[in-house]
């Protein structure tokens, strides 16, 4: 088990490192951060020189691979680290320095267990690209196949473990602070982004992801999975078939390929709200660097790692709510929060409903590009502040990639309308989920089930289950001992503060002296 004090000396690292970027003032002067926060923070920048401009992508990619997966997760939520740095945060840039060849030659030989000539005709020593956890070399197998060979970076696993530990160590101390701190659920946040990080490190988990939305994409025309080689796929190596096409953001190539980028900006909104809404999973990484366009206009997906799923309850409760918007419907949107448990009983249905107003008309019937998101995203979270919401964890997924998706429209076609393209779609499914047909055949298949269910129903009765609301049940969190409530040291947690204050010393005075390279 990690000693506090191995904690407490890599965020004061950390910290060094964000105060250098600048990254660390938001923080400090948020009238929201803790005190307890706020002094760290001060202790972390002294005698740093950070910029006029803070650079909370650069800070990110400078820690290291953990943090770089870390800050992308943050760039979705403004209410914990502010509209500023989550704008900044959207530009960080997955890639590290390649591992040199000849360890991605010994991580694929030892994975497998026999020679890589046994397995590809030839690969390319240069990859085509390096991220925080893996990279990616074309290659030819030696039945003369072109594929993408996805081989994970050496001792990245055991890295990545060590640094999710102390993020839960400082999330279980900063919920414990209470307020602010406790309402935005950093624990279940950290958790979330675990078990995200988790699938990633496991190559397996992410064929079997792409496998899974092939198949329940083949319906759709227009977009395309690549195949899985499961005969070169083990945890740490991942083999797909090579897709050739331009990049969904290179905007010049599309339109001198004779690319309609107003029916591709369309077409990916609508693909991405096929994925969320009727299928309930959906590709979560749909950056630039992740899609593709086909020469007959096929939008090609890559990079699997990280995927969301929404279940059928939650998925019409975000159709109604996204309808709702677009009609101007706000009480009956309000009214699917409080059904939802999302907003506490005791607050107003009306007052939440005029509060919704305030934020959604003046966003209905305007293209993207007179919006000010950052405005509408402020509004937003004064009004979850205001009504007690607590965040919902199983929805920070599609937060994010919403996020990604109207960023690529919006580059395609800067006057396209979210709500427009959307509104369609969404109506005619809830027509499909909620109209009469769909109503008594829903109704005919929960009867049956309930009769099957009949015992493990009594069964519940009698254990006194409580009834669930809209969020899923929260996953188990490590039990964290607080440096507070420590027992058998005589210190107490006040030994750990002062052990904080001199390590800051002693990483100040290494860092003027030149000693300590942060």
């Amino acid at each position: 088990m990690t000693r506090p004090a191995t904690h407490i000396l890599r965020l004061l690292r950390w910290g060094r490192t964000l105060a250098r970027h600048g990254a660390l003032r938001g923080i400090e002067q948020d009238p929201n951060t803790p005190a307890q926060v706020q002094r760290l923070c001060r202790i972390a920048r002294l005698g740093t020189f950070p910029p006029r401009q803070p650079d909370y992508a650069g800070a990110f990619q400078a820690i290291g691979p953990a943090a770089i997966k870390l800050g992308q997760t943050l760039a979705t939520r403004p209410d914990i680290v502010g509209e500023d740095a989550a704008h900044n945060l959207l530009s960080l840039q997955d890639s590290l320095p390649p591992v040199p060849f000849a360890a991605i030659r010994r991580e694929i030989e030892s994975s497998f267990g026999k020679p890589l000539e046994t397995m590809f005709a030839s690969i390319e020593e240069e990859p085509v690209g390096a991220a925080s956890i893996a990279q990616v070399h074309r290659a030819v197998t030696t039945d003369g196949r072109t594929v993408a060979v996805k081989v994970l970076r050496p001792g990245i696993r055991e890295k990545f473990a060590e640094d999710i530990q102390t993020y839960e160590w400082a999330a279980a101390h900063l919920e414990a602070l209470g307020g602010e701190a406790a309402r935005l659920r950093p624990r279940l946040v950290i958790a979330n982004f675990k078990r995200w990080t988790l699938r990633e490190l496991d190559l397996r988990r992410e064929a079997a992801s792409a496998s899974e939305l092939a198949e329940r994409m083949a319906s759709t025309e227009g977009y395309r999975v690549p195949g899985v080689d499961w005969d070169r796929t083990n945890g740490r190596v991942m083999t797909i078939d090579w897709i050739d096409g331009i990049k969904i953001s290179e905007t010049e190539a599309l339109r001198a390929a004779g690319h309609d980028l107003a029916a591709l900006g369309e077409h990916l909104v609508l693909t991405f709200l096929r994925q969320a809404i009727s299928l309930g999973y959906f590709h979560a990484d749909m950056h630039q660097g992740n899609l593709f366009v086909q020469p007959d206009g096929t939008i090609a997906a890559i990079d699997f790692g990280i995927m969301g799923r929404i279940d059928r309850r939650a998925r019409l409760w975000l159709a109604e709510i996204l309808y709702g918007l677009t009609t101007g419907n706000y009480r009956r949107v309000a009214e699917i929060h409080f059904e939802a448990q999302y907003v506490p009983s005791y607050h107003s249905v009306d007052e939440f409903a005029t509060a919704l107003r305030a934020v959604g008309e003046p966003t209905r019937g305007r293209p993207v590009s007179e919006l000010s998101v950052g405005q509408m995203l402020d509004s937003l979270f004064a009004i979850t502040r205001e009504f007690d919401m607590q965040t919902q964890p199983h929805l920070l997924l599609l937060q994010k990639t919403m996020v990604m998706v109207e960023g690529l429209a919006t580059q395609l076609n800067p006057q396209i309308n979210m709500w427009d393209v959307a509104a369609p779609f969404v109506r005619e499914w809830i027509r499909d989920e909620l109209g009469p047909e769909a109503a008594i055949a829903d109704r005919l298949r929960k009867d049956a089930e309930t009769l099957l269910r009949l015992p493990d129903l009594v069964r519940r009765i009698e254990e006194k289950f409580p009834p669930k609301g809209g969020a899923p049940e929260a996953p188990p969190l490590p039990e964290v001992e607080l440096v507070w409530e420590r027992k058998g040291e005589s210190r107490g947690w006040l030994g750990y503060v002062a052990a904080a204050l001199g390590g800051a010393g002693l990483l100040w005075l290494g860092a003027a002296t030149g000693v300590i390279a942060f």
